[in-house]
Formats: structure tokens, sequence, C-alpha cells
């Protein structure tokens, strides 16, 4: 059995359903050559005339741009830039109707050209020379897009990576009254082979076909003229049946695959290119000419002379119109494109763009207006008319219905919108126009979708990014803690093991202390309290004694002299209170019963004394002011004399208190040399001792107030 590329060796030609057969009306055209005009007054360059995106513009108005310059700069995969058609300068950059069936205002620079047609510098490419990407590279920088109507980039469209089985030329000009492709192959053939070359370098195919109509002879002797010996290059003459030239008809004509709904060509091996685009890609590697003018129909019978003109891109329609000899009719229609898809303009400045290929100016009787729009009676000629095997009595209901998913599920998206169908139906019911309506109306609930499910992965994200923060600072939290609590519980280890050492160290001490008998323990407290009774009676001794000696201290003429003198004082005191305490020590023990009471009114006198000895001495010290000398002495040496036996009283005191434990014997002892069994304690003698003081201080203190000053 022979297989798909033999049939295809052979020269057979498969079929497709559904199709019409419109008068073609071709004749009018196809037999003159391509005209050229003269250059206009005024161009209007859109800034995207391509599926995609606008490029950055690189000009600003009032500067002088050369031919072939380009005005927008490609910034994004899906960007193309546009250029220059002629030199001049910019006038402005700013909205103007666009080449649309929609009518809508789009970004366009406004080109006044000086007439000089003054070309850039070019920069010609050997394809055997350089490699594919610097290929790629010089068709996106020259502006090429599919002229063959969607105006897909084609740098996109011929940069693939797997395998390509056909490159299919595109050649079919199906619509009426079109021709432009036709006259280009039948003056341009050779330059449209260099561009399929080209083309195969980058995509290596195993065979090109070139789909051509059988009632073009002229043209498809042209091409095979200038195939030459190549071999795998077929010229394949089709049926003249509408819409041959769609691409997927076209594939299954030449190859008889069907291309899977959704799908493109290229999952199927295929890639097809028209023929316009194949020159403007020979034209820019060979002879760097960016995509700046092509062939464009003008016909219909208003006006005088049909024929094919090269046009500049940015040329206004009516200037195209008036070189051809317009005359209009009242309610003139302008048709931009066939008469099966193209669409009426109500500007007619609109600029002719790079997926410009006809432009019709029908009168009424040619072309009639559409008639009112009658009910569907349900005739089927739709479908059967429909090369895309579809449904469209049921798409034209759900359409209407606004019914999105039944659109999808009877595969609106592939309709090609060649209008068979409005062609067919007896109601006169335009169902490309709802067609497009609905499509319009999908795509924007899918960008609405997608902005939604954008919105809402931002949303996820940030929830998700706002609770992982969260997870971390509560890890980190807990991490913290976990970190005090092991260094509290690391404290209180060691300090209850310092604890537990200070404990084991007491017991080991307590352990090896010796141990203290009754009696010890009670001498030892008795010792304490003495002390303690002793340092008492010296502070108060202090605070008593100071008021005297300051007032001796001020009295005499040489302080130093005088605490000299009162230092050797108070040791001979001592001296003398060590004797006394011992041998008041031995003393009966009769008299410490009735000192205890003594000894407080001593203290009290004593106190007395002082207050009255102070108060005394300031009274002196101000009636005195001028003493006599032999007094003044005198009255120092009484303050002398008293101060001495002041200290004396105190080291006598101080002598005693400091007796050692040891000197104080126990009951038993101390009773054998004394008759009365009554006990002489430590404070009993501190008592003694400090009542002999102060009866001393007093005695001191009147005999210096009796001295006369």
């Amino acid at each position: 059995m022979p297989t798909l590329f033999q049939h295809i060796q052979a020269g057979k030609v498969w079929d497709f359903h559904g199709g019409i057969h419109p008068p073609s009306r071709k004749e009018r055209t196809n037999q003159k050559p391509v005209a050229l005009l003269d250059i206009p007054d005024r161009l209007y360059i859109p800034l995207r005339q391509h599926i995609g995106v606008a490029g950055k513009v690189l000009v600003k108005v009032g500067d002088r741009v050369l031919k072939g310059q380009a005005l927008t700069q490609a910034d994004n995969a899906m960007a193309v830039p546009v250029h220059a058609p002629t030199s001049g300068i910019v006038q402005a950059i700013e909205l103007h109707t666009s080449a649309h069936p929609s009518s809508l205002a789009e970004p366009a620079l406004v080109l006044a050209p000086d007439g000089m047609d003054e070309w850039r510098p070019r920069k010609p490419l050997d394809p055997e020379q350089v490699d594919a990407y610097t290929l790629l590279e010089r068709i996106q920088e020259s502006g090429i897009s599919g002229m063959g109507g969607a105006g897909f980039p084609t740098h996109i469209k011929v940069n693939v990576k797997q395998p390509v089985d056909y490159l299919i030329i595109n050649a079919v000009e199906c619509e009426p009254y079109i021709t432009a492709d036709d006259l280009l192959m039948q003056e341009r053939a050779s330059d449209i082979i260099a561009g399929i070359e080209i083309l195969v370098k980058l995509l290596s195919p195993k065979a090109v076909l070139i789909g051509i109509e059988d009632d073009k002879p002229i043209a498809a002797a042209s091409l095979k003229a200038a195939i030459g010996q190549r071999t795998n290059y077929f010229v394949r003459e089709v049926p003249t049946k509408y819409p041959s030239g769609g691409e997927k008809q076209l594939i299954q004509l030449l190859t008889n695959k069907e291309v899977p709904a959704g799908r493109r060509p290229l999952d199927i091996g295929i890639v097809m290119q028209n023929v316009g685009t194949a020159f403007a890609i020979a034209q820019a590697v060979l002879d760097d000419i960016p995509l700046i003018h092509r062939v464009v129909t003008v016909a219909g019978e208003t006006l005088a002379q049909q024929q094919n003109v090269l046009a500049l891109i940015g040329t206004p329609i009516s200037d195209l119109l008036n070189a051809c000899g317009f005359q209009p009719e009242p309610q003139q229609r302008i048709i931009v494109g066939g008469p099966m898809m193209g669409f009426a303009i109500a500007d007619w400045s609109v600029p002719v763009v790079k997926t410009t290929n006809c432009i019709l100016a029908p009168t009424e009787n040619e072309l009639g207006a559409a008639s009112e729009e009658m009910d569907c009676i349900r005739c089927g000629a739709c479908a059967d008319a429909c090369p895309a095997s579809l449904l469209p009595q049921q798409l034209l209901w759900y359409s209407k219905a606004k019914d999105q998913d039944k659109l999808a599920e009877y595969n609106l998206s592939d309709c090609i919108e060649c209008g068979a169908c409005a062609y067919v139906c007896p109601s006169e019911i335009p169902l490309v126009h709802y067609y497009r309506v609905a499509k319009a109306e999908i795509r924007e609930t899918q960008r609405e979708a997608l902005k939604a499910e954008q919105a809402k992965a931002r949303f996820d994200a940030r929830t998700e990014r706002l609770e992982r923060e969260k997870q971390e600072r509560l890890e980190r939290n807990q991490q913290l803690a976990a970190q005090r609590v092991a260094q509290q519980q690391a404290s209180g280890l060691a300090s209850q093991t310092a604890a537990a050492v200070q404990q084991a160290l007491e017991r080991t001490q307590q352990q090896t202390a010796p141990a203290l008998d009754k009696e010890q323990i009670i001498a030892e407290r008795e010792r304490k309290k003495a002390e303690a009774l002793a340092y008492q009676q010296q502070k108060q001794q202090t605070q008593t004694a100071e008021p005297a000696s300051v007032q001796t201290s001020e009295q005499t003429e040489d302080p130093r002299k005088a605490a000299i003198a009162a230092a050797l004082a108070r040791a001979k005191a001592k001296k003398q209170a060590e004797a006394q305490s011992e041998v008041a020590a031995e003393s009966a023990p009769a008299e410490t019963a009735a000192s205890d009471a003594d000894a407080k009114k001593a203290a009290v006198a004593a106190a007395i004394a002082r207050a009255k000895a102070k108060k005394l001495a300031e009274a002196q010290s101000e009636e005195a002011a001028e003493p006599a000398p032999a007094e003044t002495a005198a009255s120092d040496a009484d303050a002398k004399k008293a101060a001495v036996a002041a200290a004396i009283a105190r080291a006598k005191a101080k002598k005693l208190a400091e007796q050692p434990q040891a000197e104080t014997a126990p009951a038993s002892e101390v009773a054998e040399p004394v008759a009365v069994p009554t006990e002489s304690t430590p404070e009993q003698d501190a008592k003694k001792v400090a009542i002999a003081a102060a009866i001393a201080r007093a005695k001191a203190k009147k005999q210096q107030n009796s001295e006369p000053l």
C-alpha cells in the first residue's frame, strides 16, 4: 500500500467537507501588472499591526527618519517592529482609526514624507553563511508577520524544536476579487522560492508543498519554473472552491490530515506560510528590506481602474481609491478584505497594514446590502456548507443565549469565520457576526477568569506566606522558651548542687567539730552578754566625755599637746582601772546587790551633771572674754585633771569588760576564799566600775564648777 508521501509524489489531491462556489470576479485584476503609486502626503503607521503587543517607540515628534528605519523596537517575543516606508518627518504620535471591524482608535505614528525616499544603510545576509539564530533575528527585526490574514509573528512560527514533515506554502486565493498573491507569483516567483529556501533551512522539512488553485495557471507555471531541479518541492493545483485557502482545509487537501480540535498544525508535523510572507522573508534577508509595503487588490465597479497596487504601509485607503479613479455612490460602502471575510469601514482614512490584501468599492447592484434578518427555517444548508464540519444552527442558538459552555461543547473556536454559512442562508442571518460577538465574549470571560485565578493565586500565596511566617514565629518562640527552660533548669540544678554541697560541708563540720557540754555553752553565752554590755557602756561613756573634751581642747592653746597628755592620762587610768578591777573582783559579794540600784542612780546623776557642766561651760565661755592669765592657767589645769580622771574611769570600765571568760571561775571555786556564799558575776562587777567612774566624773565636774572665774 502506497505511503502518504508516495501519494503526494504522485500528485494526489484530497477534498474537505462543505465549501461553496461564489463567483470569483478575478479576471478584472489578474491580467494587469502591479501598479506603483506616488508617495502619499501623509502616512498613518499603526504601532501594532499583528497578533501580539506593540513595540517600544524609538522616535519622537520632529525627528527625521529614513526609509526602512525602525520606528519601534521589539522588546517582547510577541512583538515585531514597524518601519518608516519612506523618509520624512515625524509629525505626531496619536490615536487613529484602526483597520479593524470595531473601527476603534489605536496609537499610530503620523509621518510626513519629504519626497526624497532616502534609504537607511542596508546590510544583506547570505543564508548559506549565517546560522539559524541570525536568520530568525533578521526576520523579527524586519517586522515580518503572517500576511495571509491572521498576522502571527513569523519568527515564532518558524522557530520550532520538533521535527517538521511538511512545509506548506499557501498560494490559494479562494475569496472572490482578490488577486494580490496571484500577481505576486506571476512577477516575483524567484524571490518567493528564495524565501522558501530560507524557511527550509530553518525548519528542515521532508517536503515542500505549494498549494495553488487551478484557476491560476500563469502563477503555477511561474512557480514551477522557479523551482527548477530542486528535489521534494511540489506545486499542487487544488480545485477552485471556497474556502480552500483556509489553513486546516488546505492541509486536508494536500495531505489528507485533519488538525484535531483545539490543536495546531505543528502538532501533526506541518508548518504553513503564505506566499506573501515567503516573499517578505527573501527581501528582508537578501536585500535588508523590512516589511514596508505590500501588494493590495483594489477592485469594485465604482473604480475607473481596478488593479493591484504596491502600497506603502500606512497609506490611507482614500489615496488608493483616488489613485484608481474612485467615483463614490450615495451611501457608498468600502470593504477592507474580500466580500466573504472582509468588513466595512466608515472612515476612509484607515491605513493599509501588513494584513491588508484587498480594498473593495462595489456598487449597490454589484454587492447588495444585507437584507433584513428573518427567522431560521432549519433548512440545514449552513451545516452542509461549513468547511469545519460544525453545526452553525446550534451555534447560533447558543450564541444568542450566551451559553458559553454549549458553545465550547460545539467547538465554536474551530470556526474560521469564512462566511460560507451566511452565504447560503436563505433567511439572510448574519451567522458570522453572531459567532464573532460570542468569541469576543468568551475571550473576555477567559481574561476575567484568568485575572480572578491570578488574584486567587496571589491571595493563596499571601495567605500561605503569612501562615508560614506565623508558624516560623511560633517555632522560634517555642525554641526560645525551651532554651529558657533549659537554662533555668541548668541554673536550678547548679543552685541545688551548690546547696547540697554546702549542706554536706556543714554536716561534715558538725560531725568533725568537738561536742560542747552544757556548762561550756552557758559560759560562752554569758561571755557574749558581758561583751555586749561593755560595748554599750563604752559607747555611753564616749558620748558623755565628748563635751568635756571639746571644751578642754578649745581652752588649750596647743590642741596637739593636750591630746598627747590626754592619751598618757588614759593609759595611766587604764592601768589603775585594771588594778582596781582586780581588787573589786576579790571584794565581798555583799556589796553587789546594792550596787545595781546605785548604778542606775549614779548613771542618772552623771547624765544630769554632764548637762549642767555643758551649760555652765557655755556660759563661762561667753562671760569670760578676757580672763586673767593666772586664772586661765588654773582653769586649764583643773580641766586637764578632770579629763584625766574621766579617762581613767573609762579605762577601768573597759578593762573590766575585757576580762576573759577564763577569769570568771565557777561558783564552787569563787566561794572558797569568801565566807559569804553569794556569787559575784561579771555584770555586777561592770556596774560597780561604771558607778565608780560616774562618781569620779561628777566630782571632777563639781570641782571644776566650784573654781572661781
